[in-house]
């Protein structure tokens, strides 16, 4: 068992920001006027790390014109057998708000529940859904979700549904899994897909979801972080969001990618990490992504001439592994793992996708249960907040590019109210 789990140097991120993810970012405020839900995708393997924190200005403000304020302790937690809360038929304006994590089965089932109850004490105002687009219990669930919000406004002709989330995380496949199941009969897949981000680039057309009552649904481009951040945060951040390849993944090194991805499946089952069974019989944890890669090109018997192991070539094929298969493996790491009394561990470390992480000591241990881990979640929903306020105070969640343009907005404001105010000075004479 890995009693040390190093953190790997990480290189700074890259910028990814094409020019229509800042046009649909100007198009959100004016997008909302005509929405009744907004259906927000995260991959559940980054729950934090997913979130786009430049939607929330527009949102919050979307929230508080169809008077939606923030009604603290209220529940938000759909379940898969869950119903939308009770709301009186009168003529109000629909305002709903719904995070749906994709890619369910990739993270481990024991944190499912618990996460859903750390969001719902964290964040009131939104309904939280896990799904995974091969499960048709969970698409219904969120397909009744939907047609239960219409029926709750009965005086509104139709419901207007706007996708939003980053790069990758499934909007298109959701769409088009929505539409198999609300609409009866055969019904032509509408949106393309892609495993590589950026398919979508502009808004799309109404789709149909629902025919009674009527639901419409718009697609919308991946927006990714326009800065990922300085330092360690940001350097991290950027990798993660390359391994779910949610930013282009030429922007980095295969072997950065594959010394992150061992150190995050380390921390997720530190005694039997998935990745053993690429391995030859018998091989411990390892630390080190040198050690292997260079095991796992000779097992694959990827080997250069003169038998040396090509690592390169098993950098890309770890990580094709993990996204294929890896996955679903990492998933099955248990809550806590057996330990062997002679270790004589005062704590250790676990973690749930690669965005929570936390300690338990000995006595934790003896009661390890849903209630524990559910707060230990919302201590690093608390941890991720306090970050990122931080990180809006001294100035490190835009790059210096955003800060120089900025100052010169600044200037150019000043100087056209200079200008204003001289030629009304003139005109008063």
């Amino acid at each position: 068992m890995l009693t040390h789990i190093p953190f790997p140097p990480l290189p700074a991120p890259p910028s990814w920001f094409p020019g229509h993810m800042l046009q649909f970012q100007r198009m959100l405020p004016t997008l909302l006027n005509k929405t009744d839900v907004v259906l927000e995708l995260r991959d559940a393997r980054l729950p934090l790390t997913s979130i786009n924190r430049n939607f929330e200005g527009a949102l919050q403000k979307w929230r508080r014109e169809r008077g939606k304020g923030t009604a603290p302790g209220a529940s938000s937690t759909i379940g898969a057998n869950a119903t939308a809360p009770d709301a009186s038929p009168i003529a109000v304006p629909a305002c709903e708000r719904i995070v749906v994590f994709s890619k369910r089965d990739l993270v481990p089932e024991w944190g499912v529940k618990p996460f859903q109850r750390a969001m719902a004490a964290k964040y009131p105002d939104q309904r939280v859904l896990f799904a995974s687009w091969n499960r048709t219990r969970d698409i219904k669930a969120l397909n009744e979700l939907l047609v239960n919000v219409a029926k709750e406004h009965p005086h509104r002709p139709e419901l207007n549904v706007l996708v939003v989330g980053m790069p990758n995380v499934g909007k298109s496949t959701l769409l088009n899994t929505l539409r198999s199941i609300g609409i009866a009969g055969p019904t032509a897949k509408a949106l393309r897909t892609s495993a590589q981000p950026g398919m979508t680039r502009v808004l799309s057309t109404r789709l149909k979801l629902s025919v009674d009552p009527l639901v419409y649904a718009y697609d919308s481009p991946g927006v990714m972080l326009p800065f990922l951040g300085r330092g360690d945060k940001g350097a991290e951040r950027g990798v993660k969001l390359a391994l779910i390849a949610g930013i282009k993944e030429g922007l980095y090194d295969t072997e950065t990618l594959a010394s992150y991805l061992l150190y995050r499946m380390n921390v997720l089952d530190p005694v039997s990490p998935a990745y053993l069974r690429l391995l030859p019989p018998n091989t411990p944890p390892l630390h080190f992504v040198q050690d292997f890669l260079e095991l796992l090109a000779q097992r694959l018997c990827m080997l250069k001439r003169g038998g040396i192991p090509d690592t390169a070539r098993a950098a890309v094929w770890f990580i094709k592994w993990w996204r294929e298969e890896g996955g679903l493996a990492s998933a099955a790491a248990p809550a806590l793992p057996d330990y062997a009394p002679e270790l004589g561990l005062q704590s250790c470390r676990r973690g749930w996708g690669f965005d929570l992480e936390w300690a338990v000591d000995a006595a934790e241990s003896g009661r390890y249960d849903e209630a524990l881990i559910q707060a230990k979640m919302e201590e690093c929903i608390d941890r991720f907040e306090e970050a990122a306020e931080e990180e809006e105070r001294d100035g490190s969640a835009i790059s210096s590019t955003q800060e120089k343009k900025r100052a010169k907005d600044m200037q150019r404001a000043r100087q056209q109210a200079r200008s204003r105010a001289r030629l009304a000075a003139k005109k008063g004479r």
